[in-house]
């Protein structure tokens, strides 16, 4: 290669390396509820961390009673034959016993996590704030109802209907230093678009559990 030639080539392969680096740091991945997110199971490590050390074994995927971990294929880019969640279609439902991070061989998912309640998936959004209908209100709290941390991870706050001027809003709210991400508010969201979804979350370092 002449010297012109690595000149002109070596943009190329900055803009390649930066795609990549932007989508490595984009794994949490659009996923099919319209604006949702495929997630990975607990206990997964910093996300870089992570493609490196997942094996592509399917053995989490095996574990999971619930069959919510499944493995992702061509249209997941990066992400194909590594393991992802796809809570609008089965969210994690936080097995005490962790099956998935046991059966990991590698690392990928940290051995550490010990508590179900412990790890961190992510972090439920109300993103259709206009669409919820708990903020229109209606007495729903379907996803208020189905939080396995209830009272911790979303809590109701009441308050007046300004609309009406005489009747309360139950408004469904996240705390976000407790939500797991286990993705089941947004799976039992009773509107074809889910109201509430399972935003990302990345761990900062390679574990979240140590110490």
């Amino acid at each position: 290669m002449t010297e012109r030639d690595e000149k002109m080539a070596a943009p190329v392969a900055g803009a390649r390396a930066a795609l990549v680096g932007t989508a490595v740091t984009a794994t949490l991945l659009a996923a099919g509820s319209g604006y949702g997110w495929k997630l990975r199971p607990p206990g997964a490590v910093a996300e870089e961390v992570f493609l490196q050390k997942c094996l592509r074994c399917g053995r989490c995927a095996h574990a999971c009673p619930y069959a919510a971990v499944q493995m992702g294929d061509l249209a997941d880019g990066l992400a194909i034959g590594t393991p992802l969640i796809v809570p609008r279609q089965t969210p994690c439902y936080l097995c005490p016993d962790l099956p998935c991070v046991k059966a990991c061989p590698s690392g990928a998912l940290d051995p550490q996590l010990t508590d179900a309640q412990k790890t961190r998936m992510g972090t439920a959004v109300i993103v259709e704030r206009e669409e919820c209908l708990s903020l229109k209100g209606l007495r729903c709290e379907a996803c208020y109802r189905a939080c396995p941390l209830l009272d911790k991870a979303i809590s109701i706050e009441n308050y007046l209907n300004v609309r009406t001027g005489r009747h309360a809003i139950f408004e469904p709210v996240v705390h976000k230093q407790h939500c797991t991400g286990c993705g089941i508010c947004e799976q039992v969201c009773v509107l074809e678009r889910p109201a509430i979804v399972v935003g990302p979350l990345q761990p900062p370092t390679e574990s979240l559990y140590e110490g």
